[in-house]
């Protein structure tokens, strides 16, 4: 049991042995023991460095090993759902002396990447795909008259949503030969493990065993009495030890639940699984955690890791800033005091979305749903339509999941729902299946919706308060992050629906010389704006900036005020360009028949990679220095 952190790498002899998975497969099963020590000991090692997902890695490692130990990866396809259990491998397949540089701009992915490793068969981010992904890559190499096998590895977690169950029910149908591991790690049915469990996951999965049963099924299907009664008494037989018969009913044969740190067993299970053709689910039960005697004890904490041993300086007066997060906790709970009508609802985000208050102290409206963004969207529309206030809180990347309910079911019927949506822009070292970088795109085209855009963490609290009270659908959408820290104002104050303000304008006395420019930010961007502006000043160039607010219904007033006092309009956001709040402006200005010119700057047509997130705001070109650059490029008049 490791208790620590370790400073320096750990020595690793059997493991630094493998480069490859054909390595692994000529050790012999009785050094996997020894292996899997030193896989878990330098995976605690290199998160330590690098920061990244911790405690679901340390719950894998005997089965990621058992798992290439047994199938001919990369030829045999492993589909690793989310990919927070992935850093073992990506240590066993070729990218261990790169771990300390994972979700670095230089460094491997945070999640599989199909462009990074031939082993890492799908990308992934989001939950709960794992299962039809892998089911195409079985039917695909059927059709292509390959032999391989495709595996699906899914958390107990992911298992909640739709899609997974959508999966299971097609490929049942289909009789794909495919093999599903669901890795329990929360389930009460873990108290199954056991000895008899053991035996009788031992027994179903053998040959004979399977031979047996197909061949009497031949000859007792003539009587369906006596089929009858041999399917139940089976069926009665597992259920004694093992809760498969659901996954039995979907078309699967299902094993388990057996002990996911029992190498040995995982292995012999394996190979039995391997020979048996169509679908099949084998359960296995772990810790996550598993090994790092703090990561046990307290998982949710160390569910990811900060950077270990890095000097940090901290002055007596330092106060940390809130993250936009905390804002919103906090306004949940002054809101939910005093309106009982409120509901809180989430896709299994209560600690990220900081609900954990909420939870607490309103029980009773508080609703975790796992995640299932679908069934999200449209049980808040449900609430509305009894009189209820939910309010969603989910991330930018995960509402688009719920993308037709929100359109059919809350939008289409003008019903009151207030979507607090986090992580919007780009969110760094998680890189583009986290980006929250097409809201305003996706959000604007949708009639009776409302969109704002905080650009500090009052503002943030505010909009909160005037969405909850607007009388139909609301979207506020905030950065990832710690704020500028502004302190919050505890009274609530309705904001003018559609209206931007001013937050710096350009002086009358301003250099004739240069253009009037003003930039019109919307959210987070306003502050790298300000700051543009009050270094721009200093080199004689004056500016005026818009916090714009509202995405839609845009100021199309304060536009138009705008468009006679200046030259040249500059839209910055954090969200893609195309179709988002500069769109807007554009397409005002067209509809108007104003000609001024106008610049978008924004996030490209490109997936923006992990790195952190300042690499990438300079990457796409919103940071201070590029709003300097494009000012000083227009603002002469020659």
């Amino acid at each position: 049991m490791f208790t620590e952190i370790p400073k320096e790498r750990p020595s690793t002899p059997l493991l630094d042995s493998v480069t490859e998975t054909a390595d692994l497969r000529l050790l012999d099963l009785d050094q996997l023991e020894q292996f899997n020590y030193e896989l878990r000991n330098f995976l605690i090692y290199s998160v330590g460095q690098s920061g990244g997902h911790f405690g679901a890695g340390l719950g894998v490692v005997e089965l990621t090993t058992a798992l290439h130990y047994v199938f001919d990866t990369p030829n045999d396809k492993l589909v690793w759902d989310v990919g927070h259990q992935a850093y073992p491998h990506k240590i066993i397949t070729g990218r261990r002396e790169q771990m300390t540089k994972i979700r670095s701009k230089e460094g491997p992915a945070a999640f599989p990447l199909r462009s990074e490793s031939e082993y890492d068969t799908f990308g992934v981010g989001h939950s709960s795909t794992s299962i039809s992904a892998a089911m195409g890559m079985s039917l695909g190499m059927r059709a292509m008259g390959k032999d391989n096998q495709a595996v699906a590895i899914i958390g107990d977690g992911a298992m909640t949503a739709g899609m997974a169950f959508e999966a299971l029910n097609h490929a049942g149908h289909e009789k794909a030969d495919m093999l599903v591991v669901l890795n329990d790690n929360d389930m009460a049915i873990s108290d199954n493990v056991g000895a008899l469990n053991k035996y009788f996951t031992r027994l179903w999965s053998s040959p004979t065993y399977t031979s047996l049963r197909e061949g009497s099924k031949k000859i007792l299907q003539k009587s369906a009495t006596a089929w009858e009664f041999m399917r139940k008494t089976e069926e009665h037989m597992k259920a004694m030890v093992a809760p498969g018969i659901f996954f039995e009913e979907l078309g699967f044969n299902y094993y388990g639940p057996i002990d996911g740190h029992d190498t040995e067993e995982l292995v012999h299970t394996l190979e039995n699984l391997k020979k048996l053709p169509g679908p099949k689910l084998l359960h296995v039960v772990t810790k996550k955690g598993k090994g790092f005697a703090p990561a046990e004890v307290e998982q949710i904490k160390y569910h990811a890791l900060k950077k270990q041993h890095q000097p940090v300086t901290v002055t007596s007066t330092a106060i940390a800033k809130p993250t936009y997060s905390n804002v919103f906790g906090e306004w949940l709970c002054d809101m939910a005091e005093v309106d009982q009508r409120l509901m809180g609802i989430t896709p299994a985000m209560r600690e990220g979305s900081d609900m954990i208050r909420f939870s607490e102290r309103f029980a009773e409206r508080y609703f975790d749903v796992a995640i299932a963004e679908q069934h999200a969207v449209t049980l808040a529309a449900g609430m509305a339509c009894e009189g209820a206030k939910p309010v969603v809180a989910i991330y930018s990347t995960f509402l688009q999941r719920g993308y037709d309910q929100l359109i059919h079911d809350v939008a289409l019927q003008n019903l009151d729902v207030l979507f607090a949506i986090d992580r919007a822009g780009l969110v760094g070292e998680d890189g583009p299946t986290h980006h929250g970088a097409y809201d305003y795109s996706y959000l604007r085209p949708i009639p009776n919706m409302v969109i704002m855009a905080p650009s500090n963490e009052d503002e943030c609290r505010q909009m909160l308060y005037t969405g909850y009270q607007f009388s139909g659908p609301v979207a506020v959408r905030y950065p990832r992050g710690a704020g500028i820290g502004i302190e919050t104002n505890k009274k609530m104050s309705l904001l003018p629906l559609g209206k931007g303000i001013m937050r710096r304008q350009r002086a009358v006395t301003a250099d004739v010389n240069n253009k009037a420019i003003a930039v019109l930010a919307f959210g987070s961007s306003v502050n790298s704006a300000l700051e543009a502006a009050q270094a721009l000043s200093q080199q004689g160039i004056d500016i005026s900036v818009a916090d714009m607010r509202f995405v839609k219904p845009l100021d199309e007033a304060l536009i138009t005020e705008l468009t006679k006092t200046h030259d040249q309009l500059i839209c910055i956001e954090e969200n893609a360009i195309m179709g988002g709040a500069g769109s807007a402006v554009v397409e005002y200005l067209a509809q108007q028949g104003l000609t001024i010119p106008c610049q978008l700057m924004g996030i490209p047509d490109r997936y923006i990679e992990h790195a952190s997130p300042s690499e990438q705001f300079n990457d796409v070109g919103i940071d201070k220095a590029a709003i300097i650059a494009k000012v000083q490029g227009l603002s002469s008049l020659s």
